[in-house]
């Protein structure tokens, strides 16, 4: 069957069609695919012979024509392929003459033609054949992922299907991925520090600064696990430090008068269980398939404080288990403190290192995890029974608690204020001295001088963040939140230590009311947490800070809309310097707001 142009041109000339000619349907594809290489074994026109049929391996029905050319090589043959495997073949035109004016005007109006195949193969065949644009993925994501797409190729071609790069070899323009917006830095070698600090903003480093270009999508969700932050262990350090708690109040003199099932203990110790089961084996599962974001959350300057709290929720389940510690096998202690151990020497040798990630420029309220670890060590293997290892690690937290303490209140980096979303992390600064209180009291054996002073430090900074009401009012619901009830758990422990050392009426109130006040929190931030995750489904982001691209890529509207917002800014301050010269008696809106806001 002839196609549309070869009726117009043959009507139009008065040519008749050449007697058919039977090629394989093999030879045919061939001469289309190589560029008319395959058909060198056709018979000529004036042969007339046929060839003998091929063997009926696979029928295909092919519609082909050439794009229209103002030259009427647009009238070139158009072949047909039917499915008995024969040809009809139109001929071409003379040489030396050109196409009539009115086939060149209506070619000139012809639509590109198009490439119609339709085959009649196995199954197998023909999800090899389809696979090309089914197996079109993603590849936006594929440099956080550790396979990089590589698995996925292994076990395409076990199943016999072709591979996503021999079908772009031969489509390479049939992708309907865009890759604008991937990063072109696909290095092996992470952002620096101070890339980190050129391309977030706030003191948390989680905003990408307004000039700045994500290296993933920004308008879609991004997979699960790469929007799964370490911070999610935030969880695992409050709901396990309830379980000390109420094993405290339970075990403790100066609350025995409240009679605490030993019930309340295992279910909170259980249920810590749980809940560090699910959170680490989510997190392992993104160090499995997203390795590259788990190294980019590693080296971030704030984001590796967070490394210590899986270890620490760790020593937290083994202090509030039911059973006495003292009958826990010393090697527990050891094998959980060796992480500890590895961190402190990475994190602390950047501290003092001078370098980009010195203490003065990375010191934020997240940095007394890197602390905590070592008092919590300390406290467990003292009650473990054990006694040189434990003082190494409470002198080694002391003398760096000391040092951050300071750096923390001049904040030497910067004077930025925190933001609203991020005054949580405050409480932090009463964790460490709580649990150094605790930890010294079980190395002395008593609740002495020094274990009273680290208490006292730690409820003088509680009590001066409490009375500030107004600091927190109006705070957005994220992970942040889960620092209240650490440190307040904490503290609520301390207390209870110190009521049954110094027994009194307001020792003994002092430690229930804080006690109380830290599992209402507790189960408040809970049931938010579970409502955000499972009802309103924006309990984790995309996580912006670790999609930073290694050399700044801007976009030219974001540098274009900052530019603009300068010289706004410029034009402003300019009018106000000219009219002060003019009447200096009516300032200008600008001035009278810089008059309110100054004392």
């Amino acid at each position: 069957m002839a196609t549309s142009e070869s009726v117009q041109m043959e009507a139009a000339w008065g040519l008749q069609s050449p007697e058919p000619i039977r090629v394989p349907a093999r030879a045919a594809l061939a001469g289309f695919v190589d560029g008319g290489a395959g058909l060198e074994a056709v018979p000529a026109r004036g042969e007339r012979g046929r060839v003998p049929e091929a063997e009926p391996e696979t029928h295909y029905s092919v519609s082909l024509s050439v794009p229209a050319s103002p030259s009427g090589l647009h009238l070139a043959a158009c072949a047909s392929v039917r499915s008995d495997g024969g040809a009809r073949v139109a001929p071409l035109l003379p040489a030396g003459e050109a196409a009539p004016p009115e086939l060149l005007k209506q070619a000139r109006h012809q639509s590109q033609p198009t490439l119609t195949i339709r085959s009649e193969v196995p199954p197998l065949q023909r999800l090899r054949t389809v696979s090309r644009s089914d197996s079109t993925r993603d590849r936006r994501f594929d440099h956080f992922k550790t396979f990089s797409g590589r698995l996925e190729r292994q076990l395409s071609n076990l199943r016999g299907v072709v591979p996503h790069d021999a079908a772009a070899e031969i489509e390479p323009g049939d992708s309907k991925i865009s890759e604008e917006g991937t990063d072109d830095d696909s290095g092996d070698d992470v952002p620096t520090a101070d890339r980190y600090f050129a391309a977030l903003e706030g003191p948390e480093l989680e905003t990408l600064r307004p000039t700045e270009v994500s290296a993933l999508p920004e308008d879609e969700t991004w997979p699960f696990l790469l929007r799964f932050p370490i911070s999610a262990f935030g969880m695992c350090l409050g709901v396990s430090s309830q379980a000390m708690l109420w094993k405290t109040l339970q075990s403790e003199p100066a609350t025995a008068f409240l009679r605490v099932s030993p019930h309340v203990n295992h279910a909170l110790w259980w249920a810590s269980v749980a809940l560090m089961a699910v959170v680490s084996s989510t997190y392992l599962l993104k160090v499995v398939f997203y390795f590259e974001a788990v190294r980019r959350e590693f080296h971030h300057p704030i984001r590796v404080n967070f490394f210590f709290a899986p270890w620490i929720a760790c020593l937290f389940l083994v202090k509030g288990l039911p059973h006495p510690v003292w009958t826990i096998h010393h090697v527990v202690w050891y094998v959980l403190m060796a992480p500890i151990l590895a961190l402190d020497l990475k994190v602390y040798g950047q501290w003092m290192s001078g370098g980009d990630r010195r203490l003065s420029k990375v010191a934020s309220p997240t940095n007394h995890l890197a602390v905590v670890g070592n008092f919590v060590g300390a406290l467990l293997g003292a009650r473990m029974g054990l006694r040189e290892a434990p003082l190494f690690f409470f002198a080694v937290g002391l003398a760096h608690y000391v040092v951050l303490f300071v750096t923390l209140y001049q904040r030497l980096p910067t004077n930025v204020q925190l933001p609203k979303e991020l005054h949580p992390v405050f409480f932090l600064f009463v964790a460490a001295p709580s649990v150094a209180s605790m930890a010294w009291a079980r190395l002395c054996g008593e609740f002495n001088h020094g274990a009273k002073i680290a208490y006292f430090i730690s409820l003088f900074l509680y009590m001066s963040l409490v009375v500030r009401i107004n600091f927190f009012r109006g705070v957005r619901f994220s992970l942040a939140w889960w620092a209240y009830t650490f440190p307040m758990t904490s503290a609520a422990i301390a207390t209870t230590l110190y009521a049954s050392a110094v027994t009194n009426v307001l020792t003994r109130t002092l430690a229930v009311g804080l006690a109380g006040i830290a599992s209402v929190t507790v189960a408040g931030v809970l049931v938010a947490t579970m409502y955000h995750a499972f009802v309103r489904r924006d309990l984790f982001p995309n996580d912006v800070s670790i999609a930073i691209t290694q050399r700044p890529k801007a976009k030219f509207s974001k540098i274009l809309a900052h530019l603009r917002s300068s010289k706004e800014l410029v034009f402003a301050v300019s009018r106000h310097g000219g009219g002060s010269d003019t009447n200096s008696e009516s300032p200008s809106p600008m001035a009278r707001g810089h008059g309110r806001a100054e004392p």
